[in-house]
């Protein structure tokens, strides 16, 4: 018997029973495009959150408040009765060229909670800041369109704002924001700037945003209370372990902090939070791709449920062939070709699957494909169709005719 024949006896097999056939082959094709849209889904995370950090600039250092402490009981109580709120007198100090020669400039900020509106239009700012001019250029935040606020809008408290695309959207579509006065807490701001697009990093919309001078924000809406967290620019990213010395130094002495390991305040550097971030999110990605493969294993699984069942059904057909001089080679190798086919057409519909459905976004990550995937699932589908179809085709091999044909 020629091989050809064996195919054209393996695809006989498989049109006996189509309903089953097209079952066991979606199972296959499910677990292959889970595969490929789970890593996708994993590396175009991985890439939003990194993307959404760069933005921030790698020579950027944030300095936020650890008052209060992580530990509670007694020693963290103690801390927070001694520790001191940041403050903008941190902001200052941080800037003096003479105690930190590698910072260009530090920016405070005050957080605020309030909805924006402009006629019937509503919007709550996913951040509100009120800060220096400095903040734009250490965040790595530029206006697109009209205008920065300056020190003097700062130093008179002038309610004027910029804000980012999301803003302009909610609430002025059809309508040139600039000069338009918008509410913030009843409190009105006139928007002189919208900033350039940043898009959102999955988890956070970087468009959603109002930014102000300090001065008004505490007037207006938050009262001169604590800063939520100082910006800090190195002068580049070189020289950016010089700075956070540098930062660490004047925070303890503005601070008192005679013990560092109770300080009351911690730094944030952006490089650092990137290499951090990058090894998380590919942590995050095999664990996903080892989900999704689990899918692929029950696939194969069902594939030897099938030929089990097959062989079964075919019994007395095999001690048939087998007694007119069938070897034992051509049973099973028609049996792997029926069990490796199943796996090539799911494998093929499952990379089709996963291409397709790796252009849709996924709680607003975009899927991003890891090619490398692709081929893996691919010939993952394939050996398994081998492996696990290899145990019912030994089956069947293995059949005595005599047995075989007594079989009903």
């Amino acid at each position: 018997m020629s091989f050809f024949e064996i195919i054209r006896f393996a695809i006989r097999g498989l049109n006996s029973n189509k309903l089953r056939t097209t079952l066991t082959t979606m199972g296959i094709a499910i677990g292959v495009s889970s595969v490929i849209i789970l890593l996708a889904f994993g590396n175009g995370s991985s890439k939003a959150v990194q993307a959404g950090i760069e933005k921030l600039g790698t020579n950027t250092i944030t300095i936020q408040s650890n008052r209060g402490g992580f530990g509670g009981g007694r020693a963290s109580a103690s801390r927070s009765a001694s520790s001191k709120p940041l403050t903008v007198g941190d902001a200052v100090a941080l800037s003096d060229p003479i105690k930190a020669p590698d910072i260009k400039q530090a920016a405070p900020v005050a957080g605020a909670n309030t909805t924006c509106t402009f006629g019937t239009n509503s919007s709550t700012p996913g951040s509100f800041n009120g800060t220096w001019p400095a903040w734009f250029e250490a965040s790595n935040t530029t206006v697109a369109k009209g205008t920065y606020f300056t020190n003097e809008d700062v130093t008179e408290g002038r309610r004027v704002a910029v804000i980012g695309n999301t803003i302009v959207t909610d609430l002025f579509t059809g309508v040139n924001p600039i000069g338009q006065v918008m509410r913030c807490g009843g409190i009105p701001f006139t928007i002189i700037g919208v900033t350039e697009k940043k898009g959102s990093n999955g988890f956070q919309d970087g468009d959603s945003l109002v930014v102000a001078p300090l001065t008004a924000v505490q007037r207006s809406l938050t009262g001169y209370n604590n800063l939520q967290s100082i910006v800090v620019q190195a002068k580049s990213a070189k020289v950016q372990d010089l700075a956070q010395t540098e930062i660490n130094t004047i925070m303890d002495a503005q601070h008192k902090v005679k013990n560092v390991s109770n300080r009351d305040y911690r730094t944030l550097n952006q490089a650092s939070l990137l290499a951090t971030t990058s090894s998380s999110s590919s942590v995050l990605t095999v664990l996903l791709g080892m989900i999704a493969g689990i899918s692929l294993l029950v696939g194969g699984i069902g594939i030897t449920n099938i030929m089990l069942v097959t062989v079964i059904e075919r019994t007395r057909e095999i001690g048939i062939r087998k007694a007119i001089g069938a070897p034992k080679r051509a049973i099973m190798t028609q049996f792997l070709i029926e069990a490796t086919i199943l796996s090539l057409v799911g494998g093929f519909l499952g990379v089709i699957g996963g291409l397709i459905g790796s252009h849709f976004k996924i709680v607003g990550v975009q899927p991003i494909i890891i090619p490398s995937s692709v081929f893996l699932a691919f010939g993952v589908s394939v050996l398994i169709g081998l492996f696990f179809g290899g145990y019912p085709a030994s089956r069947a091999a293995s059949l005595r005719p005599i047995e075989a044909l007594r079989y009903e």
